[in-house]
């Protein structure tokens, strides 16, 4: 008799950020999720140094941000240098749409760690390190996964090719999950065992990377309190801030220098003592390293799906290759949680490719043009370009667009490619990050607006109450899906003066003391009665009059592919987690 073989919902191959925030998500929703990681201790060294306030918010939705932020550097403008030590410009951003700066520089090892270490909290969650996975097959029912014991290879082993045969190997252990998720990099084994490919572009340009740590902290690096980009046609430079002491140098190799004289102690201490005094700091690494602009062919193939660096690689100019792949993973999250609960058919994850595609193409175009800017060397390209620059960042309008990094694209999808209801306005909220404004809750306290709504989807009036224009069966069906229902009202606008007026059982009543929510709700076209039908990742899938609610309620309904949910369902499921709806006239 064969043993018996573990049985999760979801199983992720990789521990890097990607992997960890969909290990968050998906735990503290209750599923068991098995997490295998081949090295059998996280990296060590940074690579990713910036997150933007977009992705704070994310770790707040498993109770994550402040741990990771008190380690970070908040708020730290980002300047274009030039040789001579002069300020082309700054970009400085202090607005918190999202609730969070918008700047944050961070020590990845201390992140890595600390996410980790927050797993600890999910008993459903296990992970396994130094496991590598060897093969996997799938089936219309789940997949098969066998792995085996590793002493990992310093995050260096080469990607497979695309469609490399896997065969079995001693020793192999196996187990069995719903859905499988590749969040293992660039090199993903996932990848290339399911035979996809990537297309796109690798930059010749190699640059070495060189990380220091200030043997005294409070030390040695007064004279960089920013990022700086320094744009030196004879070296072009990035020097990054990082918390408690630690520092990161690149500096592009220029034509006839080699890897290995780029790499010698010598080469690195001379190129670092431009900008540091040498000796007060310890050198933790370096490497020389050229940069990619790739993505996969496609992001799913049956249950098997693709995020982060396994799906995408991007130049790291704008910061945002990490973050690319923890919004993947808080896309994915939810709707692969719909799924397992019954909520929503297995289609709804195609959504997932659909919609974050565009957004991480936009990403890694921007990256180059930033890539493009900071590198070039031709001199006169390089005068036309700071004289151009001086007079971009003075015009009223445009130099304000520039200098607050309001280029780098925003989390909003295409139009009609997102679950929604598509937009019918240029500033229409459908298919885009809802802001999230800093509210008087029903404690009066203030509050972020997603600690008052909660993880799942959200029906939120302006002071009124969102069930008020439902019928019973989508009230029903709201209801089934565990969405919470809200009410914000103006600052000293909450019903008052009359015993008659307590709070509707299950609605939660907030204001606006700075009036940014309704502001918001104005410049996105709601007017009284409007109701938003917001998404658990925030996105905002409906902003409608409060009268056809109901029909939007059918169109959600189509779109989380629920008729496919129900006849996929077990018997005992259906009575629970799914309500099904007449069809609209």
């Amino acid at each position: 008799m064969s043993a018996a073989v573990d049985t999760f919902d979801v199983a992720i191959v990789g521990l890097g950020p990607t992997g960890l925030t969909l290990a968050h998500g998906l735990g503290q929703r209750g599923h068991r999720v098995l997490v295998l990681e081949r090295e059998p201790s996280f990296y060590g060294n940074a690579r990713a140094v910036y997150t933007d306030g977009e992705c704070l918010r994310i770790f707040q939705s498993f109770g994550m941000a402040e741990t990771l932020a008190a380690d970070m550097l908040q708020d730290a403008p980002v300047q274009m240098m030039l040789p001579d030590g002069s300020v082309l410009f700054q970009l400085k951003n202090t607005h918190r749409p999202h609730g969070w700066p918008a700047n944050n520089f961070f020590y990845q090892p201390l992140l890595e760690t600390a996410l980790a270490e927050g797993l600890a909290r999910y008993p459903n969650v296990t992970v396994l390190r130094g496991r590598e996975l060897t093969r996997f097959e799938q089936d219309a029912g789940g997949v098969d996964l066998f792995h085996v014991a590793t002493e990992g290879t310093g995050y260096g082993k080469a990607a497979q090719p695309p469609g490399a045969r896997a065969e079995p190997v001693a020793g192999e252990v196996s187990l069995r999950a719903r859905w499988m998720v590749g969040a293992d990099g660039g090199r993903s084994a996932v990848r290339g065992q399911l035979g996809i490919g990537m297309t796109g572009k690798s930059f010749p340009n190699p640059w070495l990377v060189v990380d220091i740590k200030a043997k005294d902290p409070a030390d040695g690096l007064h004279h960089l309190p920013y990022f700086n980009f320094i744009c030196d046609p004879t070296c072009p430079t990035v020097s990054c801030v990082q918390p408690n002491g630690h520092h990161r140098f690149e500096f592009m190799l220029m034509p006839g220098q080699t890897r290995e004289h780029m790499e010698h102690p010598d080469t690195v201490r001379h190129y670092l003592s431009k900008h540091v005094n040498v000796d007060k700091f310890h050198i933790l690494r370096t490497l020389v390293y050229t940069f990619n602009a790739l993505m996969a062919e496609r992001w799913r193939e049956g249950r098997v799906l693709l995020a982060g660096d396994a799906a995408h690689m991007t130049p790291q100019f704008i910061g945002q290759g990490m973050n690319a792949g923890v919004r993947d993973a808080y896309n994915l999250g939810w709707k692969l949680d719909a799924v397992l609960r019954g909520q929503a058919g297995e289609a709804l994850l195609d959504s997932y490719e659909q919609e974050r595609r565009p957004h991480a193409a936009a990403m890694t175009r921007e990256g180059i043009r930033m890539k493009d800017f900071v590198s070039m060397v031709n001199p006169v390209g390089t005068l036309l370009r700071n004289a151009l620059t001086r007079v971009v960042v003075r015009l009223p309008k445009l130099g304000t667009f520039v200098r607050q990094g309001d280029f780098i694209p925003k989390p909003s999808y295409s139009n009609g490619r997102y679950v929604g209801l598509r937009r019918r306005r240029r500033a229409g909220a459908e298919g885009r990050l809802m802001p999230q404004p800093l509210l008087r809750g029903p404690d009066g306290r203030r509050r972020l607006l997603d600690e008052l709504i909660g993880p799942g989807f959200a029906l939120i009036g302006a002071g009124t109450d969102p069930r008020s224009a439902l019928d019973d069966e989508t009230r029903a069906l709201w209801q089934s899906m565990g969405a919470t229902f809200v009410s914000v009202h103006p600052f000293g606008g909450l019903p008052q003066g009359s015993v008659t007026h307590a709070v509707p059982a299950g609605l939660i009543e907030a204001e606006d003391p700075d009036g940014s929510f309704h502001t918001w709700w104005r410049r996105s076209g709601a007017g009284k009665g409007f109701v938003a039908v917001v998404r658990p990742d925030r996105f905002v899938f409906a902003l409608v009059p409060g009268q056809q609610l109901a029909q939007v309620t059918r169109e959600f309904a189509r779109q989380m592919h629920r008729d496919q949910a129900l006849a996929q369902a077990p018997v005992s499921q259906t009575a629970t987690s799914i309500h099904t709806l007449p069809q609209a006239a």
